[in-house]
C-alpha cells in the first residue's frame, strides 16, 4: 500500500491516548482530522520505565516484510516505549521499520531495521534517550547525530521518531540560489502549522511544523530513509507526521535542534 493510502487506514495503536495535548493544538483541516486522531502515544518516564513490570522477548529474528505474533509483540512494545510503529497489526512495514531505526539509534545498536537478539535485549531492559535540556518541561529535542526526536510533555517522554536532517550536500534550487543542505542547531520555537500537502518551489512537505519562519520545519514526506537526505528541514514519517502537530503548541513549543559537531548553515530547506 503507498504512504498516502496509509494514511487513511491508519489503525488504533494499543497505547493511544484519549485526548490531544491540553492547548496545544492548531486545528487540522477536515481532510486530516480523522488520521491526527487516530493512534497517539501517551507519555513515560525514565522511573516509569524502570518500574515496569518485566518483559519477555519473542526469540525469533524478524524483518521488514515478516508477518505475525512476534511482529505483533514488537509493536506493543515499541508503543509501550513511546516509539510509534503504526498499529499493532502483525505487519512489518514502513512504520514499524522506521520505529525499530530510532530505537536502535537510542540503544546505540546497529541501525539496521532488524529485529534480532541484540534488539530484542534491548527491547526487554530498554534505555531512555538522554535529556538535552531537562529544565524545559515540554519541549522537542532533536539529535542530528543520533537521527532521532524526542517529545517531552510535562518532563516525561511522549514521542520518539526517527527523522531524516539535511544531507550535507552542495545543491542549487531552480531560482539559482545554491548553498549547502544543512540542517541549523540551536533553540527555536514553533511558529506556523500547515495541514495537509504544501508545495513550495522544491517539492512537497506533509503537515509541515514550522520552526524558523516558514523556511525550517518539522514534516512529513513519503521519503525517510535512514540517513540524511533533506535540503535541511526535519523530516519525519509520514503517519507520525499525522498526529504530531496535535501534540505540540503552535506557535510557542521550544525545539531544540543539536549535535556533537557544528557544522556551517547552508541554504533554508524551503520544502525538504
Amino acid at each position: 500500500m503507498s504512504v498516502r493510502g496509509r494514511l487513511t487506514g491508519l489503525g488504533v495503536a494499543a497505547t493511544a491516548v484519549a485526548a490531544i495535548v491540553a492547548g496545544g493544538t492548531t486545528a487540522a483541516t477536515a481532510a486530516t482530522g480523522a488520521a491526527a486522531s487516530a493512534a497517539k502515544p501517551g507519555t513515560t518516564s525514565t522511573k516509569a520505565l524502570a518500574e515496569a513490570p518485566a518483559w519477555a522477548a519473542p526469540k525469533q529474528t524478524i524483518r521488514e516484510g515478516d508477518t505475525g505474533s512476534a511482529v505483533v509483540a514488537l509493536q506493543k512494545r515499541l508503543n509501550s516505549l513511546r516509539y510509534y510503529p503504526g498499529p499493532d497489526n502483525g505487519k512489518f512495514e514502513n512504520d514499524t521499520i522506521e520505529a525499530v531505526w530510532a530505537f536502535q539509534e537510542v540503544q546505540g545498536l546497529s541501525v539496521d531495521g532488524v529485529v534480532g537478539p541484540k534488539t530484542w535485549a534491548a527491547l526487554e531492559h530498554p534505555k531512555s534517550p538522554t535529556p538535552h535540556n531537562p529544565k524545559v518541561a515540554t519541549r522537542v529535542e532533536v539529535n542530528l547525530k543520533m537521527r532521532v526526536l524526542v517529545l517531552y510533555h510535562n518532563h516525561s517522554i511522549e514521542l520518539i521518531s526517527h527523522v531524516s536532517s539535511g544531507g550535507g550536500y552542495y545543491f542549487c534550487d531552480p531560482g539559482g540560489g545554491c548553498g549547502y543542505a544543512v540542517t541549523p542547531t540551536g533553540t527555536y520555537h514553533t511558529t506556523d502549522y500547515m495541514a495537509g500537502w504544501v508545495t513550495v518551489p522544491l517539492g512537497e512537505m506533509y503537515n509541515p511544523v514550522f520552526f524558523i519562519g516558514r523556511e525550517y520545519a518539522i514534516h512529513g514526506d513519503t521519503d525517510v530513509p535512514e540517513n540524511p537526505v533533506s535540503h535541511g528541514c526535519i523530516r519525519v514519517p509520514m503517519d507520525v507526521a499525522n498526529f504530531f502537530h496535535n501534540l505540540i503548541k503552535t506557535p510557542g513549543t521550544e525545539v531544540i535542534v543539536y549535535r556533537s559537531e557544528e557544522r556551517r548553515v547552508g541554504k533554508e530547506c524551503r520544502s525538504r
